[in-house]
């Protein structure tokens, strides 16, 4: 894509979840159309959008006939299967890249991929059998986790390893599937990075957030993270290499933790994130007019933060506090309208503007 998107173009979305509904919200700020392509029912995305596609990821002509109705292709997550790309690719120009969504969706290829760029990350190893995690175990040791390489999200698809002893158990939870051990990191604190590229090179980076998660689900983010100016820039400048390393245009997330010798990286997702939620209320151009911008070609817009803000996850039932949370002074609520309460289920969140 070399030109522009005109306003009234549309683009096309992968995931109708809340991300996909906050993109949509951005996108027609901008005066532009989004269309959602999702397998599920009445996903919470198709309450915003021009158009939804409910359709499965095999399904050859539904997803011809979506390509075909945009003028552009992003997503809101990862995991789409690699033959539905090739159908969507040959007709309409797919941002970010596949060379972004090959990286992550595979935990040891992005960890191969952050070191090789001279990056550190925990140490890891690939674990496709029991014989490989006693041989990992005797390197790596303990405490450790043992995660699978595909598909895991919000602490799922990962086993937690004190000792030794805890091996077969932790292979018996991965169920077969391929996997990855990680050794544990001694961090003081978590923090994101939230960067966007344009497709001509231009990069703006959002200020570093805080992170706290609870039972593997992010919590708060708090801006701005307790952070030295020196570490501040170069949280900027690595996420700024990782998004040039991969030609990239979007925005990305990169989670990183803090050390005495340095920043980790955790990992990157190559979308907008939940970290970033607190850009809503705490920059004139948040993280999702920022994809929006980069995908349809148009100028990145200025990320600088004019407010300190705290971001809250309502999971479940916080959903209960939800008249307070109206009711209470400098408080922005953000809601998915996703119909059915579960635990550890999000259901929106909250930014708190700090004076």
């Amino acid at each position: 894509m070399t030109d522009p998107l005109p306003t009234g173009a549309t683009i096309g979305i992968l995931g109708g979840g809340q991300l996909g509904r906050m993109l949509s919200v951005a996108a027609a700020r901008l005066g532009f159309k989004t269309h959602i392509y999702e397998p599920g029912a009445n996903p919470p995305a198709a309450d915003v959008a021009h158009a939804c596609t409910t359709a499965a990821y095999d399904d050859a002509a539904a997803l011809t006939a979506f390509a075909q109705s945009v003028n552009v292709i992003t997503y809101e997550f990862e995991n789409i299967p690699t033959a539905a790309l090739d159908i969507l690719e040959a007709l309409k120009p797919i941002h970010p890249n596949r060379e972004a969504l090959r990286i992550s969706q595979d935990r040891l290829t992005e960890k191969d991929f952050l070191t090789g760029l001279g990056l550190q990350t925990a140490p890891y190893a690939d674990i496709p059998d029991a014989d490989a995690l006693t041989a990992a175990l005797g390197t790596i040791g303990t405490p450790a986790i043992l995660k699978t390489r595909r598909f895991g999200y919000d602490g799922k698809g990962q086993a937690r390893l004190m000792s030794d002893a805890d091996a077969p158990q932790a292979i018996t939870d991965m169920a077969g599937a391929p996997a990855l051990l990680e050794g544990f990191v001694d961090f003081s604190i978590e923090v994101s990075v939230i960067a966007a590229r344009s497709a001509s090179g231009d990069v703006a980076c959002y200020d570093p957030g805080e992170n706290i998660h609870r039972d593997g689900i992010l919590h708060t983010t708090t801006v701005p993270a307790r952070l030295s100016a020196s570490l501040r820039t170069d949280a900027v400048l690595l996420a700024a290499r990782i998004l040039n390393a991969l030609d990239y245009v979007g925005v990305m997330g990169v989670e990183l933790f803090v050390t005495p010798s340095g920043l980790i990286v955790n990992e990157v997702a190559p979308r907008v994130h939940n970290s970033g939620h607190w850009t809503q209320n705490g920059c004139a151009v948040d993280q999702f007019e920022q994809h929006i911008r980069a995908v349809a070609g148009w100028p990145l817009g200025d990320g600088q933060r004019h407010s300190d803000v705290v971001m809250e996850n309502l999971i479940g039932d916080d959903m209960d506090r939800v008249p307070d949370l109206a009711a209470t002074r400098d408080t922005a609520l953000h809601l998915y309208g996703k119909a059915d309460v579960k635990p550890g289920r999000k259901m929106g969140h909250v930014n708190r503007i700090v004076r």
